[in-house]
């Protein structure tokens, strides 16, 4: 079945995980390359400007194929080096393309997000979660480590010692509890989730859609910069978004007390 459905309306990209018998594994042949295929054609595209992730069925996403490791096929199949070479050249293509996505990404979360499962949601800008939502990183369960970054992304939004409990304890938390630990903004009635999720891409694409990319770049960037360094980026963006049109029109929406209506330009 085919991974992903793909829907733009209103400048926003709706992503759906879409194996719902099987709670939307991850990791089959082409995973990787469709992921890369969907994330390459938005970032070329300056009409869509927010990004929806979110799974179809009751599950966002429980990881990696069970049955797939119990048998040893596909990506978890062969020697050690061609399981490496799976990992780096499917799943982490994944990983890669999401996190190359240029506008900003909301996780929908719509139930289980489990091990690749929770690092896809973690690696969106924002997190929604239904009330149905769990989340955990219980590789060490299967006698794996984390294999897909979850110990670079994980600790950077709950902080280490949450995350650490995670990873070591292999628990799954619910969403009232991500919400207390930060893993989500905020947690909705699950048959609203998807309304949430849009209204809030709405408000993110109503911004000009430059200004918007390079906002998204700048604070990637300030994760791993000095402050000097963070600076000298932030004058040299400003000075591009003040020969835009859509700077004026922001400026002149403002005197005339009305919406601002930016078109890219």
């Amino acid at each position: 079945m085919t991974l992903l459905t793909i829907d733009t309306a209103e400048h926003v990209t709706t992503l759906t995980l879409n194996r719902p018998d099987s709670m939307n594994p991850l990791g089959a042949a082409g995973d990787g390359d469709a992921f890369a295929a969907a994330c390459d054609a938005i970032n070329a595209d300056m009409g869509v400007r927010c990004v929806i992730l979110t799974g179809a069925g009751r599950a966002f996403s429980a990881g990696g194929d069970i049955k797939a490791m119990k048998e040893k096929t596909g990506n978890f199949g062969g020697t050690a080096p061609e399981i490496a070479d799976g990992y780096r050249n499917n799943i982490h293509k994944i990983l890669r393309a999401l996190y190359s996505l240029r506008v900003p990404l909301i996780a929908a979360v719509n139930g289980p997000a489990i091990g690749l499962g929770c690092d896809l949601a973690c690696l969106a800008d924002m997190r929604i979660a239904s009330d149905k939502a769990k989340f955990g990183v219980t590789f060490l369960k299967l006698g794996i480590i984390p294999g897909d970054g979850g110990t670079w992304i994980l600790p950077r939004i709950i902080g280490e010692a949450r995350a650490a409990e995670l990873f070591y304890t292999g628990d799954v938390i619910d969403a009232p509890t991500a919400l207390e630990w930060g893993l989500v903004s905020r947690v909705v009635g699950h048959d609203a989730l998807l309304e949430e999720a849009n209204a809030l891409a709405a408000k993110v694409a109503a911004m000009p859609p430059h200004a918007l990319r390079q906002a998204k770049n700048l604070m990637r960037q300030g994760r791993s910069t000095s402050y000097d360094a963070a600076l000298e980026m932030a004058a040299n963006a400003q000075a591009l978004m003040h020969s835009t049109q859509d700077h004026m029109e922001g400026v002149d929406a403002l005197i005339e007390k009305r919406a601002p209506k930016f078109t890219g330009r």
